[in-house]
């Protein structure tokens, strides 16, 4: 089975691939069908798009752009990564109809790190860039730390957002419960780890070497990154007040941000679906990209129906 969703709300009826079943349901003949999972998808050829360098007065940001008349769907990348972290992404969404927006933070993939890095908001970077690219309302998905940029602008410009996806991202709450429970959950050896052992799963890395090569290389050359400072203070208070409908993902496997602590927060967010994807990791959008994108894809298509 390749994930499990819980609804607060009926939102995902009929729109997506998934049964809502449990994890124990899952049969052995659907595990030996599909043997590995998804987990050695190949890298697929990229759709036509635009890569340019965006000047925003005080920054130039490097991004690329499907372009296209449909809605805006933009990715915001990992702290470990950059803009070239969605190469499955790209042409699943730009064919269902998207125009695909992905763009490299401050100091990551040939983008400059700008001035005043102390006092830029990273929400205001991608909103400056939106305004160059003449997008008004969009789709924010966002990986791991990218997840922190999407929820600033949810809760700042909730009317720049059709929906929010944080993928991995453990938000930035400051809530002093939550964070001891996550420094728990990586004592100070843990950053000791392999980089690829911390945010890549145990099974994509024993199933796909060689995808787990390319995503150390495009790892390896993101780049140092600028601060990402936020406008808002992320509580359980300002949490209930998020009103942009929102899907909350995480592997089985992920060690930044469990299933079971995921579904915590989930508790605080009014509007919210809560996806957990199977034998995968923090990068789930790498490692089980045709998971990760139906559930997306699902997703913001129920949107348009609210």
């Amino acid at each position: 089975m390749p994930a499990m969703i819980s609804r607060r709300h009926s939102v995902m009826a009929g729109a997506t691939a998934f049964a809502f079943t449990s994890c124990l349901a899952a049969s052995r003949s659907a595990v030996a069908a599909e043997p590995d999972m998804g987990l050695r998808t190949p890298l697929p050829t990229q759709a036509p798009m635009t890569e340019a360098l965006a000047d925003l007065g005080n920054v130039k940001l490097w991004y690329w752009d499907t372009g296209g008349p449909g809605e805006v769907v933009v990715f915001l990348h990992p702290g470990s990564g950059s803009a070239e972290f969605f190469p499955y992404q790209q042409p699943a969404f730009a064919k269902a109809g998207y125009r695909v927006i992905c763009y490299s933070r401050r100091g990551q993939f040939r983008s400059e790190m700008g001035a005043e890095t102390d006092k830029f908001f990273a929400a205001d970077d991608l909103l400056a860039l939106m305004d160059h690219l003449k997008v008004g309302k969009f789709h924010a998905v966002g990986s791991a730390l990218g997840g922190y940029i999407g929820l600033d602008v949810a809760l700042s410009q909730p009317d720049r957002l059709h929906s929010l996806v944080l993928a991995s991202s453990m938000m930035g709450i400051a809530e002093p419960d939550y964070q001891k429970t996550l420094e728990t959950l990586r004592p100070k050896p843990f950053g000791e780890l392999p980089i690829e052992v911390q945010e890549v799963g145990p099974s994509y890395r024993a199933a796909n070497p060689e995808g787990l090569a390319e995503w150390k290389a495009r790892h390896e050359r993101s780049g140092k990154r600028a601060p990402a400072r936020l406008k808002n203070k992320f509580t359980w208070e300002t949490l209930g007040k998020l009103r942009v409908p929102t899907l909350l993902m995480t592997g089985d496997a992920d060690l930044w941000i469990p299933p079971f602590l995921l579904r915590k927060v989930g508790e605080k967010i009014p509007n919210i679906t809560v996806v957990i994807v199977s034998d995968a990791g923090h990068a789930i959008q790498w490692e089980r990209p045709e998971a990760f994108n139906a559930a997306v894809l699902g997703f913001i298509r129920s949107t348009a129906t609210r």
